[in-house]
């Protein structure tokens, strides 16, 4: 379903929502009576996420940035660049040496491959498939595809691996693991989903922050700014797209409450 089509209002799923993203019970109770009350017939998904958001934005702990998280990972776009940079980042965090946008020679062609990780024992080759419409899933013909590829540079890779923002569709998991390729959507697998990684390691889009407005989250995602963790480590760049320091403080405010109300780790690969 598009973020624009009318959606009726569901307390179970708004409920889970919030949960998922650390909302306690209580404040839950409260956002889902003040939405229920508020709520009209025909009103948009769109429109109900921004009245959460709103409510959010008045609690602690970067609440409305973790509600906002599913969203913010599509405002990285419009072209798949950013996410690809982004997935280097979560690769990075994992151990991976990293490099995005090479062109391998194949048996056939040549590819440009989104994100090439390295480990001792394994080279991985990372396709990412970036979608900025909610409600799209990435189905079987994006595996098929991805697999494809594989196939004409397996001589320098061990492995291929599935990236992808949105929901995967029941085949495309299919074909994934009939196949040997690893496959990594929104809220799959169960333990390493994409969104299960951006929490484990911290490692929140700059898009996902409520204080900054589009046209700087543009600004700060054009410069190479991705990650909110980055506005804490480059005053420089922050400088350079025209935020003002009282609005940086600001910034900087919110993605320390963010950072700090989640649980991190690292792993090896």
């Amino acid at each position: 379903m598009s973020e624009n089509e009318e959606e009726p209002f569901s307390e179970e799923k708004l409920r889970y929502s919030l949960k998922k993203a650390g909302v306690s019970g209580p404040v839950a109770d409260r956002i889902i009576v003040h939405v229920s009350r508020e709520a009209k017939e025909g009103m948009r998904s769109s429109d109900i996420h921004r009245h959460v958001i709103n409510l959010l934005k008045h609690e602690t702990g970067g609440l409305a940035a973790r509600y906002n998280l599913k969203r913010a990972i599509m405002d990285l776009g419009p072209t798949g660049h950013p996410f690809e940079k982004f997935v280097g980042e979560l690769l990075s965090a994992q151990g991976y040496s990293v490099e995005t946008n090479v062109i391998v020679q194949g048996k056939c062609v040549s590819h440009e491959i989104d994100v090439i990780a390295r480990s001792k024992e394994r080279r991985v080759m990372v396709e990412c498939k970036f979608h900025n419409q909610p409600g799209t899933k990435s189905d079987v013909k994006v595996a098929l595809y991805v697999r494809a590829r594989f196939e004409d540079v397996a001589s320098k890779f061990d492995e291929a691996w599935l990236v992808t923002n949105t929901k995967l569709t029941s085949d495309a998991i299919r074909f994934s693991n009939c196949s040997g390729m690893k496959a990594i959507g929104w809220n799959y697998p169960h333990e390493g989903s994409l969104q299960h990684l951006i929490e484990a390691f911290g490692l929140h889009p700059i898009t996902s922050l409520i204080t900054p407005t589009q046209e700087e989250k543009r600004r700060l995602v054009e410069h190479g700014i991705t990650l909110v963790r980055q506005l804490q480590e480059d005053g420089i760049k922050i400088a350079a797209v025209g935020v003002s320091e009282s609005r940086a403080a600001r910034m900087r405010e919110e993605a320390a409450h963010l950072l700090n109300s989640g649980t991190t780790y690292s792993q090896a690969p």
